[in-house]
């Protein structure tokens, strides 16, 4: 009688998706969401000659990303957090995305981050550029977080648009205008 009782766990294991080999595939971590994307919109903008940077970051990545990087307790969300965070995001998106244009290092000024729903957005914006030809751009946002990270990039400049993506562990796009 008692010889029917594996069985039956095994198959409500199987009919329920909680077969014991099955377990570790739905980690905290995992069950979150399975996809690993940011998305960067770069606009030059022609009056100021400057390039508006608006990067978006799916938020519990961005968190595990600087509690990794900076060994500390991260929340993204909490205002009264806000001041402390400021500080790390900018530290890691200077270290994880830089940019050239023209062939020359741009100097991008950090100007602040906020909550979107799910998402944290950096914004940042260049220092004058004088007839924007060429954008290179390096980036390795999370990517010391997951070998699967995909960057999306978006650039608009003198009327055209161009989108590309770096997908781990590629590194470097150019754009030319």
């Amino acid at each position: 009688m008692l010889s029917f009782i594996p069985q039956s766990l095994l198959i409500c294991y199987v009919f329920f998706g909680l077969y014991p080999s099955e377990i570790n595939l739905y980690s905290a971590k995992s069950s979150r969401h399975p996809l690993h994307l940011t998305s960067t919109e770069l606009n030059y903008n022609t009056k100021e000659n400057t390039i508006e940077i608006s990067c978006r970051i799916f938020t519990d990545d961005f968190e595990d990303g600087l509690a990794r990087k900076f060994k500390v307790k991260t929340d993204l969300s909490a205002a009264s957090k806000h001041k402390e965070m400021d500080a790390l995001v900018q530290k890691y998106m200077a270290e994880r995305i830089q940019f050239a244009a023209n062939g020359k290092l741009l100097t991008v000024n950090y100007l602040g981050f906020e909550n979107d729903k799910e998402a944290v957005v950096v914004y940042m914006e260049s220092v004058p550029v004088k007839g924007l030809r060429k954008l290179e751009t390096t980036c390795t946002v999370l990517y010391d977080l997951f070998d699967d990270q995909t960057n999306i990039f978006h650039v608009m400049a003198n009327g055209n648009r161009k989108s590309a993506k770096l997908t781990y562990p590629d590194k470097k796009l150019a754009s030319v205008f």
